[in-house]
């Protein structure tokens, strides 16, 4: 089941929310990935970061392919059928739901975001299997208790969800609260739950100085954390292994360049 979500807002008014005479991290993204949704202010600052960093592009593009090997596990190996996925970005291929619903083509996907362009493609996202449903959440994760309860309308909160945090909790500035709003997350699924997290990491100088280089753009600022912050996340769950890594290194398939250094990480651990 999909279709138009008649909660959206109309296209007039997300467009009046659309700031172009600034980048965005998403659309900046999109740019990195080979997307056609950004403005000349984002292509402007990822040139920029590319000269300064080159590296920020393989990033982009491995944690993209990091997020398709989760889900086809959690899909294929441990039978996850829900998934909820905060911070989507603008969709590209292989998005979580064509992902999982290849894999098990009931699977119920619910996206959160609350950037207003990628709001104006959710519809591109609101595509399903008949045997399936995928729905969007326009909000933003400082409302953890909000976004449960709006899930809760399409996800069955009494059985395991694979809540995804892909390159997101960057924009949280202090790890404490970055900590709490996981905490506050996961404490609204039940047993046998998994969360998945890849974050850009402080793990070379030319990391660290493209991430500089980007919160001064005027973009909402994105804070590249140390490896133990990012496996400070899954405290107290199970991780899967092998544990917090490379986003190239995570269960690599036949296809994944493993040769790559790549400045992000990623884990995957199931709720007790």
């Amino acid at each position: 089941m999909s279709g138009p979500d008649p909660r959206l807002e109309s296209s007039a008014e997300i467009r009046a929310r659309i700031d172009t005479s600034k980048p965005h991290s998403a659309r900046f993204w999109n740019y990195f990935v080979g997307g056609k949704d950004n403005y000349e202010k984002d292509r402007e600052l990822g040139d920029q970061i590319q000269e300064i960093f080159p590296g920020l592009v393989d990033v982009a593009r491995t944690s993209r392919h990091f997020l398709g090997r989760a889900v086809r596990h959690l899909a294929g190996e441990q039978g996850i059928r829900q998934f909820l996925d905060i911070g989507t970005g603008l969709p590209t291929a292989d998005n979580t739901h064509e992902v999982a619903q290849r894999v098990a083509p009931e699977s119920r996907i619910v996206y959160v975001d609350n950037d207003p362009l990628v709001l104006a493609h959710a519809r591109a996202l609101l595509t399903s299997t008949p045997e399936g449903v995928t729905s969007y959440i326009d909000a933003n994760m400082y409302e953890p208790e909000a976004i449960l309860e709006k899930a809760g309308e399409t996800l069955d909160l009494s059985r395991p969800v694979a809540l995804m945090i892909l390159n997101t909790l960057g924009h949280v500035g202090d790890h404490d609260q970055a900590r709490d709003l996981v905490n506050r997350l996961m404490a609204g699924l039940p047993s046998g739950s998994y969360l998945v997290i890849s974050d850009s990491t402080a793990t070379s100088e030319g990391m660290i100085a493209a991430s500089a280089a980007y919160n001064k753009s005027g973009a909402i600022p994105y804070h590249v954390r140390p490896v133990e912050e990012i496996t400070a996340f899954f405290d107290g769950l199970t991780l899967t292994d092998p544990g917090v890594v490379p986003v190239t290194s995570w269960r690599p398939e036949p296809t994944t360049d493993t040769s790559i250094a790549v400045d992000a990480y990623a884990g995957v651990a199931r709720k007790p």
